[in-house]
């Protein structure tokens, strides 16, 4: 569960996380990407490796992290659900649903 979110810093299960993370039940990988403030295909990668039902992102506190649309239209065409949202409320919405489903967070944490 994620504890707590605040510009820049993100603390799960106790532990505070600087960089951008994704997070699947008790597992919180880095979360690198070719451009920072967008999600390609290719960014999904690491994502598809814990094989989810639904994904939440989170695009920043400002919502400056872009999922492309090509990365929307290849999630539809896999029949991946995912949500979109500014950090803050993906947090909300990812500890929401933690249980309900096999849910995997990835999450820009600045801007």
């Amino acid at each position: 569960m994620i504890e707590s979110y605040a510009f820049g810093i993100m603390v799960i299960d106790g532990k505070e996380y600087t960089h951008d993370v994704i997070v699947h039940g008790a597992k919180v990988k880095s979360w690198w990407r070719n451009t920072s403030h967008e999600v390609t295909i290719n960014d999904l990668e690491p994502i598809l490796e814990e094989e989810p039902k639904l994904i939440i992102f989170g695009t920043g506190a400002s919502g400056v992290c872009r999922v492309l649309p090509e990365t929307e239209a290849y999630l539809e065409k896999q029949k991946i659900n995912y949500l979109i949202f500014k950090t803050p409320e993906a947090v909300e919405e990812f500890n929401r649903r933690l249980k309900q489903e096999k849910t995997v967070g990835a999450f820009h944490l600045t801007c």
